[in-house]
C-alpha cells in the first residue's frame, strides 16, 4: 500500500545536561520572565532553551552548509 504522508521521523525527545555560566543562566530565567510578560504565558527556561536554540541553528546559514557538506561526506 502507498500513502502520501512518509513514515515521521523519531520525535522522542534526547535529555541533555549542561552547565550554564550563571551570567548566561541569569540572562535565561530573565529572557522567559520577558516572553511572559510579551505573550502572556510563563514559560520556564527550560521549555524556552529547545526553540531558542532551533531558531539560532536555523537562521546560521554557514552552520547549514558546513552541515550538508558534512552529511554528504558521511555518505562516501
Amino acid at each position: 500500500m502507498s500513502i502520501r504522508l512518509a513514515k515521521l521521523a523519531d520525535r522522542t525527545p534526547v535529555r541533555m545536561n549542561v552547565a550554564l555560566a550563571p551570567e548566561l543562566a541569569s540572562a535565561l530565567r530573565d529572557y522567559a520572565e520577558i516572553y511572559g510578560a510579551t505573550y502572556g504565558t510563563p514559560e520556564r527556561p527550560v521549555t524556552l532553551i529547545p526553540a531558542m536554540l532551533e531558531n539560532f541553528l536555523g537562521s546560521d546559514a554557514g552552520f547549514k552548509r558546513a552541515r550538508r557538506a558534512l552529511n554528504a561526506n558521511k555518505g562516501d
